[in-house]
This record gives structure tokens, C-alpha cells and sequence, in this order.
């Protein structure tokens, strides 16, 4: 979503010289959301300028995948179990509210907020078969019939159209399809629907972006589709995955991960041309990107002794505070 080089991961010295009494302008707000483990369960958790607050009290499994800023309120997409099942949650500014009953179990993956309007996109369990959903304001509706798997993974509005990519299972080969919802109007992206999925979507202008990934029989091979039309950003010989778009004037940005012959890491591709963060030693992924100015900023983790969420800036990495165990940074958002 669009919260939304090559030279842009090397270690750049800039040096400047100042006049008396003045300042360098202060860079954006960062806010990132995400999960940790506390040790007994994971925390869904927020993150804004590397200050971390828990979005529950921990006494029950949760995660954050999604953060949007508008104006002063902060919206988080998630969810918490309430000791039986998963409900679909939306905090602003820490309050939560519930999306769903608690019947079934269900999710809620991505939030978008325009004007007055609360989009949120996910899935919910009907007894058969996950249910894509796209929530507006609390109210749902269904993007898939329930017959099949179906889950919506990410919302962006443009004007007076919403747009959910995700993935429904079944189909002429009963695989797994990409999906673009329009208005509830499903269509399909192209792949081997063995297994594709489009994590990520953002619209710039007329032209639709989606990024994902797509299992081609023996690997999953990162992707990225424009208007339908789909571009393969790995060979598909090692394991990719493309998991975050953003669109900055006529560069596209995809972030993800690549096996680089010995582990997965972090690596963007802008225009299609990939590169590997080289700052990253340690198995990697990037979750989320987001750009400010020339400034490119990504959310993701990094195995140490456990994972630990990250932000980098221009490839330098920050490490996020969490608990002793695993963390995630799963959504990156600048204001």
C-alpha cells in the first residue's frame, strides 16, 4: 500500500557545511506495526519513532499487521484471540474494537483511511471456508462466496474505488489464484495458480500494482503486476517473495525477500532490478516499505539469536525494542 538505488544500499558520507543557526529538517514520523513475543505468547505491537507500546496485555495471543496515519489518529489492523478464537481487530490511537463476533476465527490484515472512512481488509472462518472481507466503518461485506479458502490481504482507495488483492483457492485447477477486487468485482491475476498470492496493492493515477508471489511448481518466484499484466522479478531457481509495493512518481518499489544461496534475505527491487540489502548478514525479509523524499525506509526482521524487528533507512538498520524473544516488524508507515 502506498502508506504508502543502486547506490541507495552502499554507506554514503554526505558531508555539509552550515551556516550558524541552522538545522537540518526534521525527518518524518515513523510508525511501525508488528508482533513479539513476550515468552509466553506474541503481543501485537506499535512502534512510532522506535518508542514500543503494546496493543493488549499480553495475556492472549495477538499481532498488528497493518498501520495508517491520519492526521492525529493512528489505525492499526490485527487480531486478538479471546481464549477461543481469533477476532478481527482495528485499534485507533489503542482502543480496540472488534470487527468480528468471535465465533469463527478471522483476521484482519491490512487498513487504509480516507477522509472519514475506515478500510480494513482480512478474512473471517464461516464454519466451511475463510470468507475475504473488506470492512468499511465496522460494517462488512463479503468479497467470496465461502465456498472456497479466500483471504483479502491489503486495501488501498482511490477516489471512490476500493481495491483488496489477496488470493481464493479452487478455480478451473483448484489451486490457489491472485486476486484484485474492485468494488467487490473479483479478477485474477496471471501465474501458474498453483499457489499465487498478491500481498500488497497500490494505485498511482490509472495504473493498479500488486506484489506478491507465485509458485511456479518448484519455487516461489517474487512478483509484480501492473493493470493485470505481470512481471516475474526472480528466475524462479531460488525462493522469493515479493511482499510490499509502494509507487514514488514513476519508480515502483517492491520489497520482500530472496534465498541468496545460503539464506533468505532482505532485497528490493526498483524498476525490476533487484538488490539484495548487503548490510543484512543473518536470514532477512522485508514486510513493508514506504518512502520519504529520496529516503527509503523498510520494516522487516532479522534472525540473531531469536528475530528481531527492524527498520532501515537507506540500509542502515535499527533495531526495534521487544521482548527476549521474537519480533516482527510487519508495517511501515510515514507521516
Amino acid at each position: 500500500m502506498k502508506k504508502l538505488f543502486c547506490i541507495l544500499f552502499f554507506p554514503i558520507i554526505f558531508l555539509s557545511c552550515k551556516k550558524n543557526n541552522t538545522t537540518e529538517p526534521a525527518g518524518p514520523d515513523v510508525y511501525v506495526a508488528g508482533v513479539d513475543n513476550n515468552g509466553t505468547r506474541y503481543v501485537a505491537k506499535l512502534w512510532k519513532n522506535g518508542v514500543a507500546v503494546n496493543l493488549t496485555d499480553g495475556t492472549k495471543t495477538s499481532a498488528a499487521w497493518s498501520v495508517y496515519v491520519s492526521g492525529t489518529d493512528v489505525y492499526v489492523a490485527g487480531y486478538e484471540n479471546n481464549g477461543t478464537t481469533d477476532v478481527a481487530k482495528l485499534w485507533k490511537n489503542g482502543v480496540a474494537t472488534s470487527l468480528t463476533n468471535g465465533t469463527f476465527r478471522a483476521n484482519a490484515s491490512s487498513v487504509f483511511v480516507l477522509g472519514a472512512d475506515v478500510y480494513v481488509a482480512g478474512f473471517e472462518f464461516n464454519g466451511t471456508a475463510e470468507v475475504a472481507k473488506i470492512w468499511k466503518n465496522g460494517i462488512a461485506t463479503a468479497l467470496t462466496n465461502g465456498v472456497n479458502d479466500a483471504q483479502g490481504m491489503s486495501v488501498f482507495v482511490s477516489g471512490t474505488d476500493v481495491y483488496v488483492s489477496g488470493f481464493e483457492s479452487g478455480g478451473p485447477t483448484s489451486g490457489i489464484y491472485a486476486k484484485i477486487w474492485k468494488n467487490g468485482v473479483p479478477t485474477i491475476l496471471p501465474g501458474s495458480n498453483i499457489q499465487t498470492k498478491a500481498k500488497s496493492v497500490v494505485v498511482s493515477g490509472t495504473d493498479v500494482y500488486a506484489a506478491g508471489y507465485d509458485y511456479n511448481g518448484f519455487m516461489d518466484v517474487a512478483k509484480l503486476w501492473k493493470n493485470g499484466v505481470a512481471t516475474t522479478l526472480t528466475s524462479g531457481s531460488i525462493r522469493a517473495a515479493g511482499n510490499s509495493v509502494y509507487v514514488a512518481g514513476t519508480d515502483v518499489y517492491v520489497a520482500g525477500s530472496e534465498h541468496n544461496g545460503t539464506r533468505d534475505q532482505v532485497k528490493i527491487w526498483k524498476n525490476g532490478n533487484g538488490i539484495y540489502l548487503n548490510s543484512v548478514t543473518n536470514s532477512s525479509a522485508a514486510a513493508s516499505i514506504a518512502l520519504s523524499g529520496n529516503d527509503v525506509y523498510i520494516a522487516g526482521f532479522e534472525k540473531q539469536v531469536g528475530y528481531v524487528p527492524k527498520v532501515w533507512k537507506n540500509g542502515v538498520a535499527t533495531a526495534l525494542p521487544y521482548a527476549a524473544y521474537d519480533g516482527y516488524a510487519q508495517s511501515i508507515f510515514l507521516k
